[in-house]
């Protein structure tokens, strides 16, 4: 279907693949693997038409239809979410002209024996089989399923995408690209913005999937779950193997071994050759003997070991200090922004020692509860800690939180006391920062290395809670397994969010589940309560399917006009603002984006180093995409 042929892509002169070639077959399912840096979402653009190559060429044909989900894109505002999502069947409305126009001719033609008129009726028996494909008589229903697989209520199907943020507008793209049924299609981090109902739905509706799909994703359930193929991206070249991620790990083990052994043996072979060199070179009788070992030599190709990138965290958690048997209690707990209720009632204890995971879809309330138990907002009923409790809290922006005018060693050092001030070089270099790293500004680290050096935070103290908001994002799967251990060593009390299943795999044995504005504690662990979700989503679409079509249409058309009264007339005025309020953060985080990327450069960031104009610039960026973020914030909230 595409066929990559002899692929070279260089960034000043240094390649990033070096002849690379293989091809995408009708329904392949491929995993891009390979370290952070290797090229995995270059290629993807490349697959996408969104890059040309140095040399070689990326061949597609033309009737194969490509879909591309990249990790950012501009989102369009000024329609609802239904709207946004029907515009996916614009193809529809261009292939049913196009039969229109041929059935016209049909009819008023008599050359029937004609070039013309056989490829007339190609065209027709073509187009027929797309309109087929696509789902031409079944839109509105297609729409329905995909935006509710995806998260949405149909309340919601008439508000305005500007409403949403800016991972909620993801879903929409998502949506319109699966609606539209391509031939390849390319996602690159697709789990990013979905919480895990909505991945497992993917999962599902990637089962009965007719094209090929080409992924990245740091979430290793989901390529297992997926993937049947994976190409591994390293040291230039590709390595294909035909297996999902788990298994590719083993046969790569596999493959290193047997390069080693390989290497050893050929380094055997040319001491020997050497010794012998050195034997008879200075004998006049054998002179020409050692310049024929010497050419042999030099003929001869070296073995290749791959590298890995072998640097990960390792680190353990510093023993908890005693607490209370209890840790947390919660009493007819509740929260509401405005009008909106987020959820009421809740009422759970947990224990000294438990591991417990939040889950349930994204803006139900999971995040909302952490910051009650951390007494960040004021909420209703009661949240308690217990005695002796000492809690280390990593909220999901926490990254963010940094100051960007500090260091990394100062980061930590000013927040150090006690004997532990002397190990704070040990402890970064834990985390991956070692050298001239620990003298790096927070504000040119990548978002991984942000996350990394706010996880290094709990180390300096010896907390007996910790509160995890998302604490995997931006980490590599490498560092979530080490993180993961590190957990599971840990003797003290956790509470956290993930939408990462392996991550919660066999470390959460008791899950509090948020949905439909109430709190329902499930007994044991992420993957019986995963069974039970999609059997009770499973009874949900029979359900829906006993529900009137013309019902269905009422929800998602426009409501006739009425007289505006106040309320309405004050709530428009709030959207406008929230889509000037978006417009502007949109525009900031290109000129960040712009920023970070002159940043990461190693030539640019030389250049840039002793350029005060322009860190004064990128900081006043971020101070105004924190205002206007807290705006969008504040306006969200009166919207309710």
């Amino acid at each position: 279907m595409i066929s990559v042929n002899s692929v070279t892509v260089a960034f000043g002169g240094t390649p990033l693949f070096d002849n690379i070639s293989f091809l995408i077959n009708p329904k392949d399912r491929i995993g891009l693997a390979g370290r952070n840096g290797a090229g995995k979402s270059t290629m993807l653009k490349l697959l996408a038409g969104e890059q040309n190559p140095t040399k070689g060429e990326v061949s597609i044909p033309k009737e194969c239809k490509i879909g591309y989900l990249p990790q950012d894109m501009t989102h369009q505002h000024g329609r609802t979410v239904y709207e946004e999502t029907e515009s996916a069947y614009q193809e529809v409305q261009l292939l049913q002209n196009r039969l229109e126009d041929i059935n016209n001719q049909l009819q008023t033609r008599t050359d029937y024996e004609s070039d013309a008129y056989m490829k007339l009726i190609e065209d027709l028996t073509d187009i027929n089989h797309r309109l087929d494909i696509v789902g031409a008589d079944n839109m509105e229903a297609e729409i329905e399923k995909i935006l509710k697989g995806l998260g949405f209520e149909r309340g919601e199907f008439s508000r305005q995408t500007s409403e949403f943020s800016g991972g909620w507008r993801m879903r929409i793209e998502l949506a319109k690209l699966l609606l539209q049924k391509p031939d390849v299609l390319l996602l690159d981090e697709p789990t990013n913005h979905l919480d895990i109902e909505a991945i497992q739905w993917l999962e599902e509706f990637m089962e009965t999937f007719s094209g090929a799909v080409v992924l990245i994703s740091h979430d290793k359930t989901f390529l297992d779950n997926i993937t049947k193929r994976t190409i591994e991206i390293v040291n230039q070249k590709i390595y294909d193997y035909k297996t999902n991620y788990s298994h590719y790990l083993v046969l790569r083990a596999e493959r290193k071994e047997q390069q080693e052994n390989a290497a050893k043996n050929q380094q055997k072979i040319i001491d020997q050759t050497e010794v012998l060199i050195d034997k008879y070179r200075a004998k006049a009788s054998k002179a020409s003997f050692a310049q024929s070992l010497i050419k042999k030599l030099d003929r001869m190709e070296r073995v290749e070991i791959d590298e890995d990138n072998n640097a990960a965290m390792y680190f353990r958690f510093p023993p908890p200090a005693h607490s209370g048997k209890i840790v947390i209690t919660a009493e007819h707990a509740g929260k509401k922004y405005g009008e909106k209720r987020i959820f009421s009632d809740a009422d759970f204890i947990i224990a000294k020692g438990e591991k417990i995971g939040f889950v349930g879809r994204n803006g139900e309330g999971k995040s909302t509860m952490m910051k009650m138990i951390a007494s960040k907002i004021q909420f209703e009923g009661e949240v308690k800690l217990g005695h002796g409790v000492l809690m280390g809290y990593f909220e999901q922006d926490q990254e963010e939180k940094l100051d960007t005018d500090k260091t990394v060693f100062q980061t930590i050092d000013d927040l150090a006391a006690g004997d532990i001030r002397k190990r704070v070089r040990n402890l970064l270099g834990a985390f991956l920062f070692s050298g001239d790293d620990i003298e790096k500004k927070v504000r040119v680290l990548s978002g991984g290395e942000r996350g990394r050096l706010a996880l290094c935070k709990l180390l300096l103290e010896p907390y007996n809670l910790l509160l995890l908001d998302e604490p995997t994002n931006h980490l590599d799967i490498r560092s979530k397994e080490i993180l993961k251990q590190a957990l599971m060593d840990y003797e003290g009390t956790i509470v956290m969010v993930s939408h990462d299943r392996d991550f919660m795999k066999g470390m959460c044995t008791r899950l509090f589940e948020f949905r439909d504005g109430h709190v329902k504690e499930h007994l044991g662990g992420i993957e019986e309560f995963m069974e039970l979700r999609k059997v009770e989503r499973l009874n949900e679409l029979d359900l829906d399917k006993k529900v009137d079509l013309g019902a269905k249409k009422e929800v998602v058309q426009p409501k006739q006009k009425q007289e505006a009264d106040p309320k309405e007339q004050e709530q428009k005025k709030i959207r406008n603002q929230i889509k000037k309020v978006e417009e502007e953060i949109e525009r900031l985080e290109r000129e960040i984006k712009t920023c970070d990327e002159k940043l990461s450069n190693t030539e640019t960031y030389n250049q840039l180093v002793n350029d005060k104009a322009f860190f004064d610039k990128y900081n006043s960026l971020k101070s105004q995409l924190e205002k206007e973020m807290k705006s969008w914030e504040e306006l969200s909230e009166k919207l309710g």
